[in-house]
């Protein structure tokens, strides 16, 4: 005897209300456990830096950890990193009311404890898989950031440098600034 699992969409995800943190991917809900401080911390550090950068050159909007972006259909996937960037041009005059469509320019994501290199490494291939222009992995323990860009070229921040990116026309922060208390 076999049994079918009946796959949800992003529309069904989303109508679904707030059922706890969760990711879709092909269909079937993954659920997650809440951040830790420190991750939850460094997310939104990267995403105030990336908001008073974005304020200064108006280039498109900065979302935080909730925000979902359908990047594949049939069956659906809803992934939501913890900080990212969509240019003006991408989003239109009306806000979507539901998930993005397609990636964000930018994902960021921040390495949580348990998190595994190679798992790491396939979250950031598949968000410049699906369209991103560059992502970062955010690492709290070796204190760098890596940068995965979508010509498959990869830069490693370490905390005395100063981080900018291509994909990010005029961003420049320390590294530290990352980290910052």
């Amino acid at each position: 005897m076999s049994t079918t699992t009946k796959l949800t969409t992003a529309e069904e995800l989303l109508a679904m209300g707030d059922i706890g943190r969760c990711e879709l991917i092909y269909g079937e809900l993954v659920m997650m456990s809440p951040s830790g401080f420190e991750h939850t911390h460094i997310g939104i550090r990267v995403g105030r830096l990336l908001d008073v950068w974005n304020d200064q050159h108006k280039l498109g909007m900065v979302l935080g950890a909730d925000g979902g972006f359908v990047v594949e259909r049939n069956p659906d996937t809803v992934r939501a990193p913890d900080a990212a960037f969509v240019e003006a041009r991408r989003i239109g005059d009306k806000l979507p009311t539901g998930y993005f469509e397609g990636a964000p320019d930018l994902a960021v994501e921040v390495v949580s404890p348990g998190d595994s290199w190679p798992e790491v490494n396939a979250k950031a291939e598949m968000w410049l898989a699906h369209g991103c222009k560059s992502c970062w992995v955010v690492d709290p323990r070796s204190r760098t950031v890596t940068v995965y860009r979508k010509d498959g070229s990869i830069g490693k921040f370490k905390e005395t440098d100063e981080l900018e990116d291509a994909a990010l026309p005029g961003f420049r922060t320390p590294v530290a600034a990352i980290f910052a208390r």
